[in-house]
């Protein structure tokens, strides 16, 4: 067991990286509320029937509210925010580093609200992160242009908000139930904004073709059960502020991948910037246990 506790904040990281690509397939054929609210959807339906294949405990009504109130945010709030800001022209890069804050407000909230104990080399990880983080997105930031206005960056740091709170929501209040069930819950209340969203500002309009249907099959099924599942577990059994930091390494992921996939630009600068957010999130998770050590299913 505990071969496969070290791989998940790998995996997890690796997943959830691959997120950005199948965004990217997604946004041009439909918008962005709506996208996310049949995603969302499909995923509860989902959760739920796993529940009962699992023979899941049921969540209490306090469980339940607690989980929805956390979906509303970590996934309503967060990518609901992200995909509108990216779909009215905020390049991809400029956002990901605005969310490349979450982290640090992260840990400023889990001092404040979990009575986490962050040291100084915790919060030396976390900038050293950041720093690697800019690095690698430095690029990129070149294409910043119309798309950057008030409102898209407003809904950016919007949505680094909603994602710090929904996890400290989640640890302090959802995490002693079953994890199946709690994620359900999750996954109705960014339904619920969603659904809320694309009814009061979008046309709803979708073109199905093959690339709609593969972004959006793999960000249900491995983002939406995996790498949420994984983050879940992480929360419950993790420092909020340890794990919190491996979404530094999510967007120097990313850059490999789309070089990978759509030969994007991987110059030694970024990865240069790579090591230096791997550097700033092992110091950011040096203590007593490393967050792999931390996690138990």
């Amino acid at each position: 067991m505990q071969s496969i506790k070290r791989f998940i904040p790998a995996s997890f990281v690796v997943l959830w990286a691959t997120g950005f690509i199948g965004a990217r397939y997604a946004m041009p054929w439909a918008e962005p509320f709506t996208f996310l609210a049949i995603r969302f959807v499909i995923a509860a339906i989902l959760f739920a029937g796993l529940a009962i294949v699992l023979g899941s405990r049921k969540a209490t009504r306090e469980e339940a509210l607690h989980a929805t109130v956390a979906g509303v945010l970590m996934h309503g709030v967060y990518l609901g925010a992200v995909f509108w800001a990216i779909h009215r022209g905020m390049p991809a890069g400029f956002s990901a580093l605005i969310v490349g804050l979450q982290p640090l407000i992260t840990a400023m909230l889990a001092g404040r609200f979990l009575g986490e104990a962050i040291l100084p080399r915790h919060w030396a990880g976390l900038a050293v992160g950041l720093m690697g983080v800019v690095i690698v997105l430095w690029p990129k930031l070149g294409a910043v242009g119309g798309g950057v206005s008030a409102a898209t960056l407003a809904a950016s740091l919007v949505s680094v908000l909603g994602m710090s709170a929904g996890t400290i929501w989640q640890k302090r209040y959802a995490s002693g139930g079953d994890l199946v069930s709690a994620t359900m819950w999750q996954y109705v209340g960014g339904s619920i904004v969603m659904i809320l969203g694309s009814l009061a500002f979008e046309t709803r309009a979708i073109t199905v073709n093959g690339e709609l249907i593969f972004a959006m099959t793999w960000l249900v099924l491995v983002l939406s059960i995996g790498a949420i599942f994984l983050l879940m577990v992480m929360i419950r059994d993790g420092e909020m502020s340890k794990v919190a930091s491996l979404f530094y390494l999510v967007p120097a992921v990313t850059a490999v991948i789309a070089w990978m996939l759509f030969d994007e630009q991987l110059n030694l600068l970024q990865i240069a910037g790579m090591a230096i957010a791997t550097l700033g999130v092992a110091l950011a998770t040096a203590g007593s246990k490393a967050v792999s050590e931390e996690i138990s299913i």
